[in-house]
This record gives C-alpha cells, sequence and structure tokens, in this order.
C-alpha cells in the first residue's frame, strides 16, 4: 500500500503516505512506522531531503552529467534504478536499463537481494546492444561499486551519478517505474517468482514494441530505438 501510494505521488514523504493511510483506513499508524518501511524499500520523497539510497562511504561518487544537457539522439544517454516490487508472498527488486532518447528497455533483471550482481547482469546485457556517452545512476552502492563502474569506464562511457537527496535527476526511469506498477504489477496476483518474471518479460516485450508514447510522435520504443541504430550505421 505504502508503495502504490508513493508511485502515484512521488512527491510524498512519510507525513504523507501516513496522512494518506490512516485516512484511507481508518488506521492510526505512526510516522516511524511509514519511515521502517520506506528506508526498507529503498524510497523517498522527490522533494530535496536527507538521501536514504545506501550508499557506500568508500565508493567514489561521480558528478551529475546532465543538467541543462540537450538529448536528442540514441545512445546519447542511459540510465538504470533499482525499485522494489511487492508480491503475494515478499518481495522482490527489478533493476532496468533505458535510453533517454528513445524510452527504450535495454535490459531489465530481477533479484531478491540489493547486490551488485544483477545490476551488473543488466548492465552487460544492455552493452550487447550499443554503448551510450554517458551512462547516469543514483548513489546506491550497487551502481557505485568498483565492479560496476569499471565496466563503463572499460569502455569509455562517461559516469554521471544522480545529486544527493534528486529523485528527479533520473526522471525517464522513475517514469518507467510509474509506468510499469500501475500497467502491470499492480493489475496482477504474482504467487512467485516465475509467474513475475514471465509476466514483466511479455509485459516489457509490449512497452518496447507497442505501447505508444506521446513524446516519440505515438510511435513505440522500438520504432525510433531501431530506426535510429539502422540510421546511424548507414
Amino acid at each position: 500500500m505504502v508503495d502504490k501510494i508513493y508511485t502515484r505521488c512521488p512527491f510524498y514523504g512519510s507525513r504523507r503516505i501516513r496522512a494518506q493511510l490512516n485516512r484511507d483506513n481508518g488506521w492510526k499508524l505512526n510516522r516511524k512506522l511509514i519511515q521502517r518501511l520506506m528506508r526498507f524499500m529503498g524510497i523517498r520523497g522527490i522533494a530535496p531531503g536527507p538521501d536514504t539510497s545506501k550508499k557506500h562511504p568508500e565508493h567514489k561518487i561521480y558528478p551529475y552529467l546532465l543538467r541543462d544537457l540537450t538529448i536528442n539522439k540514441i545512445n546519447q544517454v542511459w540510465s538504470t534504478d533499482i525499485t522494489y516490487i511487492p508480491m503475494a508472498k515478499g518481495f522482490m527488486y527489478l533493476v532496468a536499463v533505458i535510453d533517454w532518447h528513445t524510452r527504450y528497455v535495454l535490459s531489465w533483471t530481477l533479484s531478491n537481494t540489493m547486490d551488485n550482481t544483477f545490476c551488473m547482469e543488466a548492465l552487460q546485457h544492455a552493452l550487447i546492444k550499443g554503448t551510450p556517452e554517458i551512462f547516469n545512476t543514483d548513489q546506491g552502492a550497487q551502481f557505485t561499486s568498483q565492479e560496476f563502474t569499471q565496466i563503463l569506464l572499460d569502455k569509455g562511457i562517461k559516469i554521471s551519478m544522480d545529486g544527493r537527496g534528486r529523485a528527479l535527476d533520473n526522471i525517464f526511469i522513475e517514469r518507467l517505474w510509474r509506468t510499469v506498477k500501475y500497467e502491470n504489477i499492480y493489475m496482477n496476483d504474482y504467487q512467485s517468482v516465475s509467474e513475475l518474471t514471465n509476466g514483466l518479460k511479455v509485459y516489457f516485450e509490449f512497452y518496447n514494441q507497442e505501447r505508444l508514447h506521446q513524446n516519440l510522435d505515438y510511435k513505440t520504443p522500438a520504432e525510433v530505438y531501431l530506426s535510429d541504430t539502422i540510421s546511424s550505421v548507414g
């Protein structure tokens, strides 16, 4: 329920989420419970404030490179992020890599832990399809680890990281999470990891190949990404 409210209103912090839950259900939850749940899920209100992403004190933080940058071609900027997937029993974490210009989902992976292994797997799968000029992430330990950043550096990719407490710095993948959850996750009562995996496979195929985007002149992400890829090769 916290996830649904946050996805609908990502600008809500723990106070408003608590108030919404209490109002909708006649409960008397305290704010500390909501704060614990939000920390556990790794979410925070979009408004600048304390950063709840799990940073590693010894990892290098790279500057944010996208402010005032005009993004007008494929493979100019890719980004990634992790979101929490509530299920009938327990939860999973989903990571995806997206091309900013076309909204094309290059890869995605599921995990039941927050280590960096599944993030590196998603990155490697995406790099099979191309190489971005800039790769943007938040400051979470999964993305600041040397194992993850070295993959990017070895390919000459510039690394960009969101400012502290600035969820809007990675706005396109934040919008992707909202879309995925409302168009798929919340509409299905996934009972197992295999059901979730199969359901997301079907959905991301639909998202890339069939879902029309207003900002793409009502074309699909795959149409724009693949046509631009052919044009750039030509």
